[in-house]
């Protein structure tokens, strides 16, 4: 295996281990999926999270709700409400494999073959075959397979989720609206539901 091809499977093996699960409960650092947060007022804030293509949903949404608690109760509040809340989903065709054809390492050498008009083969004979009579031209590798036009390529969908919202914090008894949310309880009830990265 040549050098290149060895260090292009290592990276491959490295983007592969990196994605191989669901994003956790963090923050978003360094180019990491995770949460982030802006404060636009002293009780207004806006918060995301974003997770890669192997985290669903409802994990996104969930995880947003959470960090809006979470916050909450750093900043001194009570609760807090939901002024307005989206989820964007980012949706990619990519193709995987060749079908076990690499159209970049495989059949790219030149064994082509020549026949003359009697069919005659010119070339090394201790490599080459003899062709029925009557054919000219060549043989060979290339024009027998497109690995770019052909069958070997599989096609599936990426979807990568990131939720967004902008809430607004608050002191005292939680107003009885389905807007709020009471900062103690939500951290509560869903920290069941939370995964955070392995230490």
């Amino acid at each position: 295996m040549s050098r290149l091809r060895f260090s292009s499977a290592l990276a491959a093996l490295a983007i592969l281990g990196a994605c191989a699960t669901a994003t956790p409960y963090q923050a978003a650092l360094d180019g990491q999926k995770g949460y982030a947060n802006q404060q636009i007022e002293t009780n207004r804030w806006q918060i995301s999270f974003a997770g890669n293509s192997l985290t669903d949903r409802q994990t996104v949404e969930t995880y947003l709700l959470y960090r809006a608690a979470e916050l909450t109760d750093q900043e001194g509040f009570d609760y807090f409400r939901v002024i307005q809340r989206e989820t964007d989903a980012d949706r990619r065709i990519v193709t995987t494999g060749f079908g076990g054809y690499d159209p970049f390492y495989s059949n790219f050498y030149c064994d082509y073959r020549f026949y003359s008009r009697t069919g005659r083969l010119y070339g090394y004979p201790h490599s080459w075959h003899r062709r029925r009579a009557g054919i000219r031209g060549f043989y060979g590798p290339f024009g027998y397979h497109d690995p770019f036009w052909g069958s070997s390529f599989d096609y599936r969908e990426i979807v990568r989720y990131e939720a967004t919202s902008e809430i607004m914090m608050g002191k005292g008894e939680k107003p009885d609206d389905p807007s709020y949310f009471n900062a103690d309880e939500v951290l509560m009830n869903l920290s069941g539901r939370i995964v955070r990265p392995e230490v």
